[in-house]
Parts: structure tokens; sequence; C-alpha cells
């Protein structure tokens, strides 16, 4: 399952830029390095909805399909399927969680989409992939792999296969953005 990802407010969007400049000064813009996604609580239970549920017990793992839609804190992950592996000492604990179809996880004014997140209970980790898109408010970053520690809050992107159309220099293997300028 994923990980609240609202309390990701501005000063988590000053420390991603700071991050993401001093990033792209050292890695040319192949890989992208971001604050964000910290302070999460990946102790709070997970709540979940979905149209369907199928309990595999003897693979240890819950298929929720249909509209899914699962909350931890204040993170919000909905996808059209999702895998929950888990093992069973005594209580039910979920060890990773694959969301699969449309993924779109949120925390406040953050999004991130893609076609595939896993996450890692254990690691505290959440990876996402396929087409992957982070935006806070208007500012936004483009790229193939989304490496979330929900740890350290330490995101990291790197490019796609696919060179995006709109933006000048942008090529294959590249992370991409937008980021707004404060009027002054």
């Amino acid at each position: 399952m994923m990980t609240s990802l609202s309390s990701l407010a501005p000063l988590a969007l000053r420390g991603f830029l700071i991050s993401l400049l001093a990033t792209l000064a050292l890695a040319s813009g192949f890989a992208l390095q971001a604050q964000a996604f910290g302070n999460h609580n990946t102790n709070a239970p997970v709540n979940f909805a979905a149209d369907r549920i199928q309990l595999q017990d003897r693979e240890n793992r819950v298929v929720l399909s249909g509209d899914v839609v699962i909350n931890q804190a204040a993170l919000t992950l909905r996808a059209a399927r999702t895998l929950i592996n888990y093992t069973d000492a005594g209580s039910l604990q979920i060890q990773r969680m694959t969301a699969t179809g449309g993924v779109r996880v949120t925390r406040g004014n953050e999004t991130a989409t893609g076609d595939v997140a896993v996450y890692d209970f254990d690691r505290r980790i959440i990876t996402m992939s396929g087409d992957v898109r982070l935006s806070q408010g208007p500012d936004n970053l483009r790229g193939g792999r989304l490496v979330i520690d929900l740890t350290s809050g330490i995101a990291t992107m790197d490019g796609g296969s696919r060179a995006p159309v709109d933006v000048p220099g942008a090529g294959p293997g590249r992370v991409t953005g937008t980021f707004t300028v404060p009027a002054r």
C-alpha cells in the first residue's frame, strides 16, 4: 500500500526545489533527487474500499479490484487493481502492495501518477513506474520511474524511454519538468 502525500506543503516544495536544482547540476538531467513525502506515518492503519475483494489465503495475499481506494494517514492511493501480500504470524501484517491501472497517489496538493506503484512496507519505499508524473500545485516533473523513501523523505526520479514532445532539449532517458517562478 501507499503512504500519505498530503503533508507535502510549501516547506517541502522549497526543499524539493533545492534538492532538484542541486541534483540537476550534478546529474545533468539524468536523475532527479528531491525532498518529498516526508513525515508520513508508515505505522498508521491501512484502510481500503473496492468493488471486489478476493482473499487468496494459501498465497497470503488479497486482490482488490474495481475503483480501489486505499488510505494510510493522509496518503490516498487509487488504482484499478491492487495486490496486497501479507504474513500471518498471529495477526496480518502487510509486506507489499502492488497497484496497477491508472495509479494515482495523493497527499495534500501533491500528486504522483503512473502505470504501476509498489509500496514495500518493510523498507518503507514506494516505487512508481510507467509515464510517471509528480506535481505539487503548478510545478511538475515527468520521468520513467519514481522512488520515494518514506523514512528519509527523499524522492528520486529517473528518465523515461519516451521523449516529451513539449520540452526543448528533452529526449529519451531524461527527466523533465516545469517550476513556477514567484512574481517580484
